[in-house]
C-alpha cells in the first residue's frame, strides 16, 4: 500500500505508514471498519484533538483506497457499465 493518494504525481492524502495489511478483509469488514474510524474521527473533532484527527484521517484513507480497488474489481468482475443510457 503507498503511503500517498496521488493524483498526476502530486500528493493529496497521506495513508498512515504503520498502517497494517488490510487486503485480506471483506467488503463488509472495510465497511465496519470505516464507520468505526468515522465515529472516532467525529469524536476527535469533538474534543478538538488535532493529533489524532490526523491519524485517524490517514488510517481512514487507506481503508477507502482499498475499499474503492474492491469496488472497481467487482464492478469489472459484473461488467457493470459506468455510463447511463436514457433512450425514448
Amino acid at each position: 500500500m503507498g503511503i500517498c493518494t496521488t493524483l498526476r504525481g502530486t500528493c493529496l492524502i497521506m495513508e498512515h505508514p504503520f498502517m497494517p495489511d488490510i487486503s485480506d478483509k471483506t467488503v463488509d469488514e472495510l465497511q465496519a471498519s470505516m464507520n468505526d474510524l468515522t465515529k472516532k474521527l467525529t469524536f476527535a473533532h469533538r474534543m478538538g484533538q488535532s493529533f489524532m484527527i490526523n491519524q485517524i484521517q490517514m488510517v481512514l484513507e487507506g481503508y477507502k483506497t482499498e475499499y474503492a480497488k474492491r469496488m472497481d474489481e467487482l464492478y469489472k468482475k459484473q461488467n457493470i457499465q459506468n455510463n447511463i443510457q436514457i433512450t425514448k
